[in-house]
């Protein structure tokens, strides 16, 4: 497993300065325990209350590009406090990450408080995304009925020989995406308008718009 170790204290008090050195020591001596491979360590003086924090956003990134997989920390007051916690526990947990501390002496546990709210917080997650999906569903029947063919804009150039080429039209593709909606909800948007298209195909397809796009804007520099 690869690590981030996350050490924060409240204030810049000398105190509070050799609180951090200690933390640091003693998730380094966990990581250790566990087998880990500490890839990044951050340290940081600011309030648990404030998600403004260079190093989460720091931390996020490297979770969300698949450089690490798990977070050390001493107790979950160090990642934060109040809605704040609740919040980073989220998004951290969504993406797969497992965390790990010093209070548990390995895996955290979650309190039974915690662990609702944040259900709560998914659910309710879930369902903006649903409503989102729809509102788009929705915008693209009245398009259809106003005469919108979405078959005019498919992009099969360069098409190779072999299995046909699923039809998919590539910029509902892109502007769905730009929208904010995952390449799953893509695929399932699509196949509410007939386009039988997978995740897979719809991931596909993108990447090779972006690829094009980018040797064109090479072309042209």
């Amino acid at each position: 497993m690869k690590a981030v170790i996350y050490c924060r204290v409240s204030t810049e008090k000398e105190s509070q300065t050799t609180s951090l050195t200690r933390q640091e020591e003693e998730l380094i001596k966990l990581a250790n325990k566990l087998s880990m491979e500490v890839v990044h360590i951050v340290k940081e003086q600011a309030s648990g209350y404030e998600l403004n924090r260079d190093g989460i956003f720091q931390m996020l990134e490297w979770f969300k590009n698949q450089e690490a997989d798990t977070l050390l920390i001493q107790d979950e007051t160090r990642l934060g406090r109040g809605n704040a916690k609740i919040a980073l526990f989220h998004l951290i947990l969504k993406e797969g990450i497992k965390i790990y501390t010093l209070t548990h002496d390995g895996e955290m546990e979650l309190s039974d408080a915690d662990a609702m709210v944040i259900q709560i917080v998914s659910i309710v997650e879930e369902y903006q995304r649903k409503l989102h999906n729809l509102k788009i569903k929705r915008g693209m029947i009245r398009a259809i009925e106003n005469g919108y063919r979405p078959q005019k804009n498919l992009s099969n150039r360069g098409q190779a020989g072999g299995r046909d080429r699923k039809e998919v039209p590539i910029e509902e593709i892109v502007r769905l995406r730009a929208n904010g909606l995952t390449f799953a909800d893509i695929a399932a948007t699509l196949r509410g308008f007939g386009y039988n298209v997978s995740k897979a195909t719809v991931h596909r397809r993108f990447l090779e718009y972006a690829q094009t796009n980018e040797n064109n804007e090479s072309e042209n520099l």
